[in-house]
């Protein structure tokens, strides 16, 4: 009988999810992600998460909350680190733990460790663990790993020539909106759990394509200009979304294609403090280009995005406003 793996649509899996899905699909499983993020799923999340936690982390607990009844395995791994030399949030690593201590009813739990600290080749060592419960056979997981890792390459070729992650995702692959070459462009900077969740966002990047403008992000932009301009900075980040963050701020400051900045951060995260603290100093230093900080929580109220987002166009320039409740 064909295993079914769940997959949380939290956490990194706007950045990762092309590379799991072809990897147990490759082994002969069914992948199934959890619904985009709704009200009952925050809801759930929140009744079963510690209160301390982040919104991301309550968030995620909703999803596997969701997906626990429909699958044989939920696929949670211990994120340690997914760069040489730099570190993921030490929440993800936590997370199977926390999960199996909070929501009763789970089925088994895929939780190995993805920590390429030491070297990235490590992942198929890695991956080969998290095949365990699903396949023995060498070949078939050698073969479904390099298969992932190739799906992954093109995710990330087709991410950085233009389109959003969320609408580069196999099978799940929204439609990127009709605009033309006269459109302003607005980056958005934030963990990709953030800007890429349009409910828990309320529809951030929704509202400014409706608004006329045209949305980049720190995924657009390659790692060899990312690590240029992270590069400029007194000390090394050692916070794999930070460095891409401050990273392409920088690129997005010098950029003459860009009109805006919007940084989107967790209340109560602290790497999203400190990035945010520095992204905000580079731009009022060294750039005129209007400049946001959005601060989101658990609270569902829109008037106050709406509002901000309003003003920050307005400085951009003359466009139609973002209508509640879209």
């Amino acid at each position: 009988m064909t295993a079914k793996i769940g997959i949380p649509r939290s956490l990194l899996f706007y950045s990762y999810f092309p590379l799991w899905k072809t990897f147990f699909e490759g082994l002969g499983a069914e992948v199934v992600a959890s619904a985009p993020t709704t009200k009952s799923v925050l809801q759930e999340g929140l009744n079963l998460c510690v209160d301390e936690a982040c919104l991301p982390v309550k968030v995620a607990f909703g999803h596997v909350a969701a997906l626990r009844g429909g699958v044989d395995y939920i696929f949670l791994p211990r994120l340690v680190s997914v760069s040489p030399r730099e570190y993921i949030c030490p929440k993800f690593l936590g997370f199977p733990d926390m999960v199996r201590s909070c929501i009763s009813g789970m089925p088994g739990v895929i939780d190995t460790n993805i920590n390429l600290y030491r070297r990235e080749r490590d992942l198929y060592r890695q991956l080969s663990e998290a095949a365990a419960p699903i396949c023995k056979n060498p070949a078939r997981i050698a073969g479904a790993f390099k298969k992932a890792v190739g799906e992954l390459q093109r995710f990330n070729s087709r991410v950085e020539s233009g389109l959003l992650p969320h609408r580069a995702l196999p099978g799940l692959a929204e439609s990127p909106p009709d605009q033309d070459g006269n459109s302003p462009t607005v980056a958005v900077l934030g963990h990709p759990y953030n800007i890429y969740d349009s409910f828990i966002n309320m529809n951030l990047i929704k509202r400014l394509e409706q608004s006329g403008v045209r949305v980049v992000t720190a995924d657009n932009v390659p790692e060899p200009v990312v690590n240029s301009y992270a590069g400029t900075l007194n000390k090394k980040l050692f916070w794999t979304l930070g460095r891409r963050m401050v990273g392409a701020a920088g690129h997005f400051l010098d950029s003459p294609l860009v009109g805006g900045i919007i940084h989107v951060a967790s209340f109560a995260c602290g790497p999203d403090s400190m990035t945010g603290e520095l992204i905000e100093r580079r731009a009022r230093r060294q750039s005129v280009k209007p400049f946001l900080n959005l601060t989101l929580d658990e609270h569902t109220g829109e008037a106050g995005i709406v509002t901000r987002i309003e003003a920050f166009l307005d400085m951009i320039g003359p466009q139609s406003a973002p209508a509640a409740g879209q």
